[in-house]
């Protein structure tokens, strides 16, 4: 039996909405919100499925929001919540395409989640978070190499209280990172990531369970992720996080 409409998946349908629009201009294209990515972010957004909407997609709708962003020459991408959006899924396999799903999980809020002291959030100005973001380049690239990674609008958006970045450490080594967005009393937990060599001794479970206990800190009552492997899933898990819904992503490479 599959997964059933949890109220929550509401308020994550208008986090989604919400989440970009700080660094994005917005366009409608039919029944989707495409967001495109402001110049200098280091960030690449993709199309949604209007907020509210109710529509009934087809693979025309597909084709038409795909034709646009080729149009802008941005990324070839949509993304959605196949419980939120059922008639998406076969609308984009009617239009010759298979996207990836991925477990959507939440941290119930009764569970209660303690900041590792391994881990812990970064300053805007301080030097580490270059070499934070180089770590999560790097562990998504299955490599041990580091290389300090410009922050770009990062410590903007960190003073604004819009990104939260967390670090884990042995010592004065970073072996880890990852972050979180809050927009109001909902955030989505991304890009947690622990190079090869720094696997295996709990910095991703640290990472994890310090953004939990850094959003709530915040007034963050619903935080939520997408698990990009069964491998990352289980680590969720363990944190204490429990699945809700399927996140479905869309990228062409065209």
């Amino acid at each position: 039996m599959g997964l059933t409409h949890d109220a929550r998946l509401d308020r994550i349908e208008a986090y989604y909405d919400c989440a970009p629009r700080a660094v994005a201009t917005v366009e409608q294209v039919g029944p989707f919100t495409l967001f495109v990515a402001d110049e200098g972010t280091g960030w690449q957004f993709y199309a949604r499925p209007r907020l509210g909407g109710g529509h009934t997609f087809t693979p025309d709708d597909v084709c038409r929001v795909l034709e646009r962003q080729r149009e802008l020459t941005v990324p070839l991408a949509i993304e959605w919540v196949e419980q939120v959006t059922p008639s998406l899924l076969p609308a984009v396999r009617g239009a010759g395409h298979e996207p990836h799903r991925y477990p959507l999980l939440v941290m119930p809020a009764d569970v209660a989640v303690a900041p590792d002291p391994r881990a812990r959030p970064l300053e805007p100005a301080e030097p580490h978070l270059s070499l934070a973001l180089g770590s999560v380049s790097a562990g998504f690239s299955e490599r041990d190499e580091v290389e300090p990674k410009d922050p770009g609008r990062h410590p903007e958006m960190m003073e604004r209280g819009d990104l939260v970045v967390v670090a884990s450490f042995e010592g004065n080594r970073l072996c880890g990172a990852g972050s979180a967005a809050p927009r109001g009393d909902v955030a989505e937990l991304m890009g947690i990531a622990v190079p090869p060599g720094h696997r295996g001794r709990g910095h991703g479970t640290a990472i994890t369970s310090s953004l939990v206990a850094a959003a709530r800190e915040r007034g963050v009552e619903v935080v939520f992720l997408s698990a990009g492997s069964d491998a990352a899933a289980s680590i969720y898990r363990r944190v204490g996080f429990v699945d809700l819904g399927t996140a479905c992503v869309l990228g062409i490479d065209d």
